[in-house]
């Protein structure tokens, strides 16, 4: 679904639409491409270029693989997530928390399952970097569900907002864990936006810097993107992923 007036986007992708992929140990669906995935009118959202929603078997997971220049962030929904990495760390991230990784020059990795009788649901995210070939980073915060609860948590950014991860691009992270309520967001001009429903169901309107009003619905696995639009709204319960990120250079 989508409105437009001159270049507006409020569209939503179903989550059903989203190209999808069942490894048995593995069952994911990319927002943009991804590994077997490839179209060439999907390939990112700004700045914004990976949004994988997976969901990993007990025990089962990501073996050793290389990334270079690319901030990755990992926002865990259920379960718990197990890293290792070249550099010589090693965490568990909670259900609620998250896992940042800055490739820069590169390095390997690895990511599992930590349980052996429970789902690991989570999201991963890629941005593409604001300063290539850096020196590699890791880093994981956890948040309690208080900290989410009915407001928009800032998680990372390269904007000089509050948030405990440091992106290099001029990009923010916000979760938002709502609970019959209703939150309000300004966006700056020319910047996009991509809200992601983790779980339950949120109305959404707008309104774009002609004055035109845009709503949509988003259930859990939709998500929506939004260009020139001056505020939106959301109101329900869900929990929330939500990108501001820049358009690309052209």
């Amino acid at each position: 679904m989508a409105t437009t007036t001159s270049t507006v986007t409020f569209a939503v992708t179903p989550a059903g639409k989203r190209y999808s992929a069942d490894h048995g140990w593995l069952k994911t669906a990319h927002s943009f491409s991804f590994a077997d995935y490839y179209d060439p009118a999907n390939m990112n959202w700004g700045a914004l270029r990976v949004f994988n929603d997976d969901r990993v078997a007990p025990s089962a997971g990501f073996p050793t693989h290389p990334h270079q220049n690319m901030e990755i962030v990992t926002y865990v929904l259920a379960g718990r997530l197990e890293h290792r990495d070249t550099l010589g760390n090693h965490g568990i991230v909670e259900s609620g928390g998250v896992q940042y990784l800055s490739a820069g020059t590169g390095l390997r990795h690895s990511e599992y399952n930590a349980t052996t009788d429970r789902e690991l649901h989570f999201v991963q995210m890629w941005v593409l970097p604001g300063t290539l070939d850096a020196a590699p980073t890791y880093g994981q915060v956890d948040f309690s569900t208080d900290a989410r609860r009915n407001r928009w948590l800032a998680v990372a950014s390269g904007e000089g907002t509050d948030a405990p991860i440091r992106l290099t691009q001029k990009a923010t992270l916000r979760v938002a864990k709502l609970e019959e309520t209703t939150l309000t967001y300004h966006f700056a001009p020319q910047r996009l936006g991509f809200v992601f429903s983790g779980a339950g169901a949120v109305h959404v309107t707008g309104t774009d810097r002609l004055g035109h009003a845009h709503a949509v619905e988003l259930q859990a696995g939709d998500a929506l993107r939004v260009r020139d639009i001056e505020t939106f709204e959301v109101r329900g319960s869900g929990e929330l992923v939500f990108w501001d990120v820049p358009p690309l250079a052209t």
